[in-house]
């Protein structure tokens, strides 16, 4: 065998030759009569209504994003809970919702260290920021878990 006797294994079909004459797709070419379509060069954009206003240029464009996964914190700041009463020394989620410092027990909540803290607390179950941690301990308090 040698490469000028070597075939296809499938038969090839030629090429549409529209737009030369009669003979080969007719008058019109497959384009039908007349109008935009019929024209060279002629048709829509994607996207195009037939003139009326497109749905795309109802959408909103540019508008920023919104992170699906963003944590959302409530936020509590030591000298708030310097502020709280004097018998209060456990602190949790639950206690500082029934104090009506955080809106809810069930969302996550951080403590910050804004503020000056003086007593000795005890807090659980709460994320809380580095210079937070360092004044309640510094206080005399502790910190476990969050």
């Amino acid at each position: 065998m040698q490469v000028h006797n070597v075939r296809s294994a499938q038969t090839r079909t030629k090429r549409k030759r529209v737009g030369r004459g009669d003979a080969s797709r007719g008058t019109y070419s497959g384009k039908g009569m007349k109008g935009q379509k019929a024209r060279s060069g002629g048709g829509v954009r994607p996207g195009f209504e037939g003139g009326q206003n497109p749905m795309i240029k109802g959408l909103p464009r540019l508008r920023g994003f919104k992170n699906r996964f963003r944590v959302e914190y409530q936020v509590v700041n030591v000298d708030r809970l310097n502020a709280l009463p004097e018998e209060i020394n456990e602190i949790s989620p639950s206690v500082l919702e029934s104090l009506r410092v955080v809106r809810h027990a069930d969302k996550p909540i951080k403590i910050l260290g804004f503020g000056e803290i003086t007593r000795p607390i005890s807090i659980s179950a709460i994320k809380v920021s580095a210079t937070a941690k360092v004044k309640i301990e510094s206080a005399g308090g502790s910190v476990q878990g969050g």
